[in-house]
């Protein structure tokens, strides 16, 4: 089956439809000219395309089509209560909710909040819980502002899912975003010098559930690469073995081995390009245990942002802040689109 990439940039959205070998690739758009897309999605449940919108002249928001990217419908209302005294930014990161709630998405953004939608996005509800959490007033802004920037679901219980917020860490909820509680425990804050593994503070740049393995969570954070096996109640350090930098920002998953993952390292906080002179994808087989690089391309100083790699059960997806898109299938790299305004975002979905 082919695949349908979701490709957010600075300037609108774009559909890149690759073919089952992963080699041959077409390019559609811009869609939503004018607006930045910092995360798109395509809704398996109902083939609905949602994207995190945003416009210096109209602010966040969300868009959404349901014929393929024809025509849009922006959400109306998307805000913070008043009395909160907080505003917000951004819109950073879509994510379908449970099978066994249609309609249902959640949305994160930017100071740090969360909204949750059960019509499909005509109405968004900010998560109370999150927005008044008692540890708020110890949460710090990232570069990129303080953001919730990443959101993850157990395959099996609803009620289960996991955030990330730059820089305040992980958080898990089991009661549906009824309450929040930090999962921290051996993730290091190394700007912190002293106090390095604090409850929370750390500065999370993705984190995923693996899909066929409960409890089993890896993340890309500002001080290295981990894996917990519990929920996140605990965390272990990956970075060690083989990786040439702890710093990143992307991660991508095989979903049928929960042993392998895909990170692409770049040189640290303030020379933010890949490391060495190449665009090197380190892949995984042994749940981390040893790193082996796979060269994108060379010579390049690329940047890959947080939502800038994606995968399926064939690929993985990796673009770069130059406008250069790529996929890795049983180990060769396939440049699939080049000279795209500054990439995002990249999300696979199956070919409609």
């Amino acid at each position: 089956m082919g695949v349908l990439l979701l490709v957010g940039t600075r300037k609108g959205l774009f559909l890149i439809r690759g073919d089952d070998e992963r080699r041959s690739f077409e390019v559609e758009g811009p869609l939503l000219p004018g607006w930045e897309v910092k995360h798109a999605i395509a809704d398996p449940r109902d083939g609905s395309l949602y994207a995190c919108a945003n416009s210096w002249v109209y602010g966040g928001t969300v868009q959404r089509s349901t014929d393929l990217g024809k025509t849009w419908t922006r959400s109306e209302g998307l805000g913070l209560p008043e009395d909160s005294e907080l505003k917000l930014a951004s819109t950073w990161h879509l994510e379908p909710g449970h099978e066994s709630q249609p309609g249902t998405l959640w949305l994160g953004g930017e100071p740090g909040v969360l909204f949750r939608t059960d019509d499909s996005g005509a109405s968004w509800q900010v998560n109370e819980a999150l927005l008044g959490h008692a540890t708020r007033d110890r949460w710090s802004p990232g570069a990129g502002g303080l953001i919730t920037h990443s959101i993850t679901l157990d395959r099996d219980d609803p009620q289960l899912l996991w955030i990330g917020i730059s820089a305040a860490g992980v958080f898990r909820s089991e009661d549906g975003g009824g309450s929040w509680h930090p999962r921290n425990q051996g993730t290091e804050a190394c700007f912190f010098p002293e106090d390095r593994f604090p409850e929370l503070g750390q500065c999370v740049h993705k984190v995923l559930a693996h899909p066929g393995r409960p409890g089993r969570l890896w993340q890309q954070n500002h001080c290295g690469v981990y894996r917990s096996d519990d929920g996140g109640d605990s965390w272990a350090a990956l970075h060690q073995n083989g990786l040439p930098s702890e710093f990143g920002f992307g991660l991508a998953l095989d979903p049928a081995d929960p042993d392998t993952a895909f990170v692409v390292p770049e040189e640290g906080a303030e020379n933010r390009v890949t490391c060495d002179g190449r665009l090197g994808i380190y892949r995984t087989t042994d749940a981390g245990a040893s790193w082996e690089l796979i060269v994108a391309e060379e010579p390049a100083w690329a940047a890959v942002l947080r939502e800038g790699m994606s995968f399926d059960e064939e690929a993985v997806y990796v673009g770069a802040q130059s406008g250069h898109l790529y996929a890795l299938r049983h180990g060769e790299v396939v440049r699939a689109t080049e000279h795209l305004p500054p990439i995002l975002s990249v999300e696979a979905a199956a070919l409609q």
